[in-house]
Order: C-alpha cells, then structure tokens, then sequence
C-alpha cells in the first residue's frame, strides 16, 4: 500500500513538471506575439488624403511613430493634399526631418497633387517621390485670419521662404524652385521636378517604388541606412475610424451644416420643452460644429452675423414687426454665411450651392413659424375678461348666464327671464350688454 503512494506521489510530481514547463513555453509564445509588432521590420505605409491640419498632422507623427517602434525599414507615405495650416504643416515637417528612420513622401496616384503646404511636407522627407499625372507647387502664403498689409505679407512670406530653403538645403533639394513656389506660387508636374531635382524618383506604383530604392542610400543623423526593400510585403496603416470622422466633419460645408442644424434643434427644444429628440441631436451637431471650426479660419464677424440673424427671427416670433426684422434675419444669415470661413482657398470654402439652400430651407422655416405667432396674435381673445366680450347671454331672473357663468349685468332697456342679450363691455364686475337684435 505505501509503495502504491510513494508511486501516486512521484507521479503527481512529475505531471507537475511537465505542467510547469508547459506553461513557461505558452508564456515564452505569448511574449514573442506580443513583442513581435515592435520587430515587424519591412515596409509600411500610410495614405494621406487630406488638407495639411491637425488630423493630417496627428495621423503622420502617429505613423512615424508606430514605424520606429516597429523598427520598419522604411515609411511610406502616399500624399495627395491641396495644403493647409501653416502650423500643422510645420509639425509634420519637424517629425520628417528628425524621424530615426527613412521616410518616403510619395504623391500619388495619377491626378493627385501636393499643393501649397504639401510642398514642405514633400521636401522634408529623406526621399520625395511622385506618380505620373501627379503636380506639386503653388506653396504661396495664404493668410488664415483676415486682411494683412504689405509689411506683414512680407513678413510672413519671407519667413516661409526662408523656412523651406533650410528644408532644400538639408535634403540636398532645388532651392530656387522652392522659392519660386513661395513667391509666385509655381507649379509643376512630375517629370519637370524629377529633371529640376525638386524630387528624387518618379514611381507608376509602390512596386516600382520599392524595385527603384533598392540599394538607395540614406542618411539619417547617425548611420547611413541602404534600402533592401525591392519586393517586400508593405503593410498599410489604417488612420482609424476617428480620424476619418474627424477629417469629415472638419469640411466647412458640413460644419456649415452642423452649425445650424445645433442651434435649430436646441431653440425646437426650448419652445418646445420635453421633446427631448431635437435638444440632444442640436446639442451634439453644435459641439460638432465648434470642434471643427477651431480646425478652420473662422471670421468672427460672419459667425455673429449668423448668430444675429438667430436673433431676429425669434423676436418676429415675439414681436410682431410685419416682416422687417425677419428679412433682417434672412439678409444677416446669409451674409454671416458668406463670410464665416475667411479664406481664399476654394477647399476651405463653404460650397454656395450649401450656403443658399441652408438660408433658404431655415428661412423658409422661420416663416412658416411666423405666420402661425401672427394669427395667433389676431385670433380673437377667448378667455379672461376680454374673451367675454361679444359673447351671447341669456337672463335668468336679474342676471345674465354667459359663458357657463351667472353675471350682474347692466341694460338700458328693461328686460326679463328668458332674454337673449349680447355683451358688449365689463365695469366693476358687471356686465355692460344689450338686448339681442337691439342697438348695434
């Protein structure tokens, strides 16, 4: 019996080891998976369709910074963008010009363009690439916050001349092409800037892109890095979900329309207490709304003129002004409209066709409400002491019942139980009437 225990025992004791071991295997699995992303190597890339703003900038340094945990070999970033913000593109250019690995800007596909911002993001990577069909230029200064003077133009231009300069001359790049792009905002296509050494590669597809830097040198601060990259398996970065959201709802057609939609939902909801619905979605649209146009040049003056054309309707609700102050509503919504994105660039303009049909379906509205306050300020009074005037009586005894109620009234004729009379003033709690079918 002892020998079958001492056999249990060792038993037991040995499962116990192989468990253990087991699981240090699993655990040795486990930590290789979860370590592994930071050791993919390869390539990688991410596609940027979008004006150079915070959510373009959030998207590249986020890429930069997953291919360097990721030790890729290299980074592709496939670019088509009409510019942007000045201060966002100077971030994407400060991340590209101190990135530890190499970065590939690459216009593409065929009809994209690296326009006025995209320049500089262009010039700062350690290789500039472009598809056939593709341009890059127009890097003039546009100035986001209302009219400067010529000193000022002056200032803010010659700063990004000199900006891109230091740019070409540490990526060895066409400095006089970049400041002709600046100044008089040339543009170019591919094959001109490939002949005029504002890029280093023209490229049909990533494929040939890769087959072309195959042995390419780089130099990064530290090492010079040769490309073995022909043939690699490029893993795409998505941007996610909300930056995707982001990007759109920073559309100055549809904050427009975010705008509006939250200021006519919350006033639904304060005329309307309880209804809930219209409170939370303006609400929501109008957070939306703000979130986007610290993204965009606002002019202050096109928001008040809106925010007064707000105003003005609800007071032709109130008081009734026979139209004035609603066509002030009207002619001040459209104007706030027109001038609430200050900006020359037509991709930071809010479509007219948008502009119109909003001011129209809101005015439209306006009315609509207007005209039920108008006739319920001429319907009749029908309650309270004015409501009683015109009313039709009858007498019973000395007293007249009108309306559901007994009345002491007052008559120059005498009259008697059973008489129809019409009422026709109050005084002192009496009623002022006159025998039905008797003086008018």
């Amino acid at each position: 019996m002892s020998e079958i225990k001492t056999l249990s025992v060792k038993n037991i004791g040995h499962r116990r080891t192989i468990m253990n071991k087991f699981g240090f295997y699993i655990i040795l699995v486990l930590a290789v998976l979860i370590a592994a992303p930071a050791y993919a190597g390869g390539v990688a890339k991410v596609r940027v369709e979008m004006a150079i703003g915070p959510i373009a900038q959030r998207v590249i340094e986020n890429s930069i910074d997953r291919a360097e945990e990721e030790d890729r070999e290299l980074l592709i970033i496939e670019l088509d963008t009409p510019g942007g913000l000045n201060e966002s593109m100077r971030g994407i250019c400060r991340a590209l010009l101190n990135c530890d690995i190499p970065v590939v800007v690459y216009v593409a596909p065929s009809g994209a363009h690296a326009a006025s911002a995209g320049v500089f993001v262009t010039y700062s990577a350690h290789i500039a690439a472009m598809a056939p069909g593709t341009n890059i230029g127009a890097a003039h200064v546009v100035n986001m916050g209302g009219e400067m003077d010529s000193v000022m133009t002056d200032k803010v231009q010659n700063d990004a001349v000199a900006y891109i300069t230091s740019i070409a001359k540490q990526r060895n790049r066409n400095i006089t092409w970049a400041e002709s792009a600046v100044r008089e905002s040339k543009s170019i296509d591919a094959e001109t800037a490939l002949d005029s050494n504002v890029i280093d590669l023209i490229a049909i597809d990533i494929d040939e892109l890769l087959s072309l830097l195959q042995g390419w040198e780089v130099e990064l601060d530290d090492r010079t890095v040769v490309m073995n990259v022909e043939g690699e398996t490029v893993t795409e970065y998505d941007i996610g979900f909300k930056n995707r959201f982001l990007n759109i709802i920073t559309n100055p057609s549809l904050a427009f329309i975010l705008f509006n939609l939250g200021w006519l939902g919350l006033m639904i909801e304060l005329y309307n207490p309880g209804s809930v619905l219209p409170g939370v979605v303006g609400g929501i649209c109008l957070i939306l709304a703000f979130f986007a146009f610290q993204q965009l040049p606002i002019n202050y003056a096109g928001l008040a003129l809106i925010i007064l054309a707000v105003v003005f309707f609800v007071l032709e609700v109130k008081v009734v002004s026979h139209g004035v102050l609603a066509i002030g509503g009207i002619v001040s919504m459209l104007l706030g409209s027109l001038l609430l994105i200050d900006s020359p660039e037509p991709y930071l303009q809010i479509s007219l066709v948008v502009i119109i049909t909003t001011v129209v379906v809101i005015s439209a509205f306006f009315l609509f409400v207007i005209s039920f306050a108008i006739k319920a300020h001429r319907r009749k009074v029908i309650t309270g002491r004015e409501g009683i005037i015109g009313a039709v009586g009858k007498m019973r005894g000395n007293k007249v019942f009108v309306e559901g109620e007994l009345w002491r009234a007052e008559c120059d004729e005498p009259l008697i139980d059973g008489d129809k009379v019409k009422v026709k003033g109050i005084e002192n709690m009496r009623l002022k009437v006159i025998k039905q079918g008797g003086d008018k």
